[in-house]
């Protein structure tokens, strides 16, 4: 049986934190698929054709990528994984307060779809404290976004905000 794990997030930016996750889940997984969640009801900085455009780009010359694949999708989790046929969710947890929330997700997901599971990743430690939201707030300031997401994503982030 192949073990195919999806990674959803919103990747409004994708960060260093994000692509550690995403790096060792392809050690732990036949195929992982990198799912950016599209949720209009957000205000976006990207837009979710963007955001994959992004995330391709930064795994571009990567070995540990080639079994991964990015697409986006609007809607409840849980059918997007069926419609993949993905057996595992893949979850960053940063923080305890990233637990409770994502515990609970997990558990609605379960009961939602009782064949797939969740599996919580921690990143590496110098990560734990970058998020998305945080990353926009530098890039807003025009601070240095090198330790927090490639170089291409701070370009694209700057650009977008700058314009």
């Amino acid at each position: 049986m192949k073990h195919i794990a999806l990674y959803p997030g919103s990747f409004d930016p994708i960060t260093f934190g994000h692509l550690d996750i995403l790096e060792r889940a392809t050690n732990l997984f036949d195929k992982v698929l990198v799912t950016v969640a599209v949720n209009h009801r957000k205000n976006a900085v990207f837009s979710g054709d963007e955001r994959v455009e992004l995330i391709k780009e930064c795994l571009k010359g990567k070995e540990w990528a080639r079994n991964v694949e990015v697409d986006q999708f609007t809607g409840l989790l849980v059918n997007h994984a069926k419609k993949v046929k993905a057996n595992t969710l893949i979850r960053g947890v940063r923080q305890i307060s990233d637990f409770e929330y994502e515990f609970r997700m997990a558990l609605t997901n379960k009961r939602l779809a009782p064949e797939v599971d969740t599996v919580f990743l921690m990143p590496d430690e110098h990560f734990t404290f970058i998020s998305a939201s945080l990353v926009k707030e530098v890039a807003h300031w025009n601070g240095d976004l090198s330790s927090f997401v490639p170089e291409r994503v701070a370009k694209a982030l700057l650009e977008k905000l700058n314009s």
